[in-house]
């Protein structure tokens, strides 16, 4: 969606999805609040409000905003017919697509990519996944909590429930809550609620400079005991609450367009009779691989405003800047600034903070280790943020990154730094998002 204002910058409410970040606050103005749903024209070429929700499709318009794979057998002789499976659904360690959460049902067919052609925009790209009620502790009683979970930091327990192990998530400490399990077994939280009924808003700074943005507000906000992670009879899970803590009457949409003032912005539909609720998914990379994931929260609001996810200020308890020593919780995501913009979806090298400001598509962020390529995944994503360097934007090498040693090289070889030239390295948010398939 390219929501351009008259003075030039573009309004996103609910719109830019995962990951991104920000100076920590820094040159930003929190607005207090926007219109929940609907868009309101002011003029030519100005918009002063966007509808809540996920934003555009992860099935995008063009090869800037597309990362589904092509047929196989483009440039044989053959029909695709003649091809073999990938490899990858006998080994997941080998080339091929992979659907890592085996407990939601995916709308493109994961396992069926190279092989067949996905027309862009249609299926949208999206994932139903199991909705728990469990329960949360608060002072006026028991209310319901509505939860997904991504991860499981041990192996047994996430093959049980079809979702990724991280063996990093142990080194969470508390910034994990406590919750027990019930007997039907959902969980019961100590403490920790999200509200749902702030409205997203987010303005770039100029068509020139996008970012930072202007105006940052995120749609969902924890309070200062909420958290995503959650320490559960010694195992700590990744089970992000995605609706209010209200009976199941009130966030009942099956069929879609749901109450973003009740439930997450990722949401696509939500039906608590049959306990299921489906998300939006994000492009992104890792180690030159497409991958589909979720976005879900943020340790810091900004970030949350451009990600569309929940600002949980307990996150900030989570060190970063330690990538894969022993006490690290975290794995490192790769973010750009002043990635490629010009033309929007249809160039494919399109990449960055300012390219999904104006145009309104993902950032194509790119993630280090998943599961299938990596031991080291975790879904707490240590933010580092890069900027092109204006000798590499003259010179002509500015362009898509997809894999960490590249980045780091550049990194290395001082063609992109830290924001405005400060050194590379992470710059101090976390978002937390679970992969959910690898591409090929």
């Amino acid at each position: 969606m390219d929501l351009i204002r008259s003075d030039g910058g573009s309004l996103l409410r609910k719109t830019v999805a995962c990951v991104s970040a920000m100076t920590l606050g820094t040159a930003m103005l929190l607005t207090s609040t926007a219109s929940a749903q609907g868009r309101e024209e002011r003029g030519e070429g100005e918009v002063a409000r966007a509808g809540n929700g996920p934003g555009p499709a992860a099935n995008g318009p063009g090869p800037g905003c597309n990362i589904i794979p092509p047929l196989a057998s483009i440039g044989t002789k053959v029909d695709i017919s003649q091809f073999p499976p990938p490899d990858s659904l006998t080994n997941p360690d080998l080339a091929g697509p992979v659907q890592l959460l085996k407990s939601g049902k995916f709308d493109i067919p994961i396992e069926q990519l190279t092989g067949i052609n996905v027309p862009a925009g249609n299926p949208r790209g999206t994932i139903t996944l199991p909705l728990y009620k469990g329960a949360v502790n608060t002072p006026s009683g028991l209310k319901p909590a509505w939860y997904i979970i991504l991860d499981a930091g041990d192996q047994a327990e996430a093959e049980r429930l079809g979702v990724n192990f991280s063996k990093k998530l142990h080194n969470a400490g508390d910034a994990a809550r406590a919750a027990t399990r019930r007997a039907d077994g959902t969980f019961l939280f100590d403490s920790g609620l999200v509200d749902f009924r702030p409205n997203r808003e987010v303005v770039a700074g100029s068509q020139e400079k996008p970012f930072p943005p202007s105006v940052a507000q995120p749609g969902s906000v924890g309070d200062e005991d909420y958290s995503p992670l959650v320490l559960v009879d010694g195992i700590i899970y990744d089970a992000p609450v995605v609706a209010a803590a209200v009976d199941d009457a009130f966030i009942n949409f099956p069929n879609g367009n749901p109450n973003y003032g009740l439930v997450h912005d990722q949401v696509i539909a939500i039906d608590p009779a049959n306990r299921t609720v489906t998300l939006s998914l994000i492009n992104g990379y890792s180690f030159g691989k497409p991958v589909f994931y979720i976005s879900t929260e943020s340790s810091d609001p900004t970030v949350s405003a451009i990600e569309g996810n929940t600002f949980a200020p307990r996150l900030r308890r989570i060190e970063t800047g330690v990538d894969d020593i022993n006490r690290s919780a975290v794995e490192r995501i790769f973010i750009a600034t002043n990635g490629e913009t010009k033309g929007g979806c249809q160039n494919p090298q399109r990449q960055g903070l300012g390219a999904a400001l104006l145009d309104g598509h993902r950032p194509n962020n790119t993630f280090g280790g998943i599961p299938t390529t990596a031991t080291d995944y975790s879904p707490v994503w240590d933010a580092n943020v890069y900027e092109w360097t204006e000798e590499a934007i003259e010179k002509g090498y500015r362009g898509l990154l997809t894999e960490e040693f590249r980045i780091l090289k550049l990194a290395r070889d001082g063609y992109i730094t830290g924001p405005n030239g400060a050194p590379y390295g992470s710059f101090g948010p976390v978002i937390v998002c679970g992969v959910a398939a690898r591409l090929n």
